[in-house]
């Protein structure tokens, strides 16, 4: 047999064989990524892993709950994980001190939150001199609290005390204790107060138009996203799926919400199903007129830095699956 006949058998068989491995590489690959509360926003992020989207994707992937955006961003720039959920403000905040982070994909692109308050406030002016309770400080929860306060034409930390009490529920108890005068929360979780005497102070639906900011991004590091693109790639279409189910399968995102959020008040379940549910974004473009706002705001707070939006941002990868007709696919399933 001649060279040249050798060569036409064993190149199909030898890309055949490649093919094989690679494929096996990325089905091995095990990874642990991160999300940042247990609250309806944050749903995708479970999702994958409770439906195996992860799995439908090729990859063995651990997710784990870390409280607080912030938090989550921390274990990023350390690099004792390479994938998790990411705000606007954190990713800015961390970036502007030279973090090389970047956020990917963004899966809501607002900021859903009530603030809560004791009935007897009827007027933002009667928040001065008490406290709100926030998850972490530059959680999203923070940054709820905050533009409330300044819309109001209060200094936070000044004329209201801004206190770290943890996710959703533990406000919520907080708040019951009277630990606390208010908290900012996402929608339904007013109903985990009941029987208490509050209100509803103020919402961001209440705004002109949604307030822009990267709530629920898929970070990453520069690197990471350079040297792994293809795994980065099947993360974003696992939990873009993971959207797909929560807008579609109601009843189901219902009962893993409960789950997650081991709360099984049906009226909050439903607020928070059908608000966010909303809100979640069908193809997750990272929104460059929410990010500029908190870039701005991290370079005032750090005088002589330069961040620009494109430093932040890199969702490359979603406009390769908008272009593709992924998200198309999965809509028509």
């Amino acid at each position: 047999m001649t060279s040249e006949k050798i060569l036409r058998i064993m190149v199909p068989f030898l890309c055949f064989v490649f093919s094989i491995v690679i494929s096996d590489s990325f089905a091995q690959e095990k990874l642990t990524v991160s999300y940042s509360s247990v609250d309806a926003p944050s749903a995708n992020w479970y999702i994958a892993q409770e439906k195996g989207l992860y799995k439908k994707y090729g990859m063995d992937v651990e997710s784990i709950f870390i409280p607080a955006s912030s938090t989550n961003v921390a274990v990023l720039v350390a690099g004792q994980l390479k994938f998790g959920n990411g705000t606007g403000g954190t990713i800015a905040s961390a970036a502007v001190s030279g973090a090389p982070l970047v956020a990917v994909a963004c899966f809501m692109n607002t900021l859903p939150y009530e603030l809560i308050v004791q009935d007897s406030i009827k007027t933002p002016q009667q928040l001065k001199g008490k406290s709100l309770g926030i998850s972490r400080i530059g959680s999203s929860s923070d940054v709820a609290a905050r533009i409330f306060l300044k819309n109001f034409g209060l200094e936070p930390d000044k004329d209201v005390a801004i206190i770290q009490v943890g996710g959703s529920g533990e406000r919520s108890a907080a708040f019951r204790a009277g630990k606390i005068s208010g908290f900012a929360a996402p929608p339904g979780v007013l109903y985990l107060t009941k029987g208490l005497a509050q209100r509803v102070l103020a919402s961001t639906a209440d705004f002109q138009k949604n307030y822009p900011f990267p709530y629920i991004c898929g970070t990453t590091t520069k690197s990471y996203l350079a040297n792994n693109r293809p795994i980065v790639k099947r993360l974003v279409m696992a939990l873009t799926d993971g959207v797909r189910f929560f807008k579609t399968q109601k009843e189901e995102s219902k009962k893993i919400l409960a789950k997650y959020t081991r709360q099984n008040n049906e009226a909050y379940l439903e607020a928070a199903y059908e608000i966010n549910a909303k809100l979640m974004d069908r193809v997750p473009y990272v929104t460059r007129e929410g990010m500029d706002i908190q870039v701005k705001d991290a370079v005032a707070r750090k005088p002589g830095a330069a961040l620009k939006v494109d430093d932040v941002i890199d969702d490359s990868i979603v406009a390769e699956l908008e272009k593709e007709g992924f998200i198309d696919k999965l809509y028509k399933q």
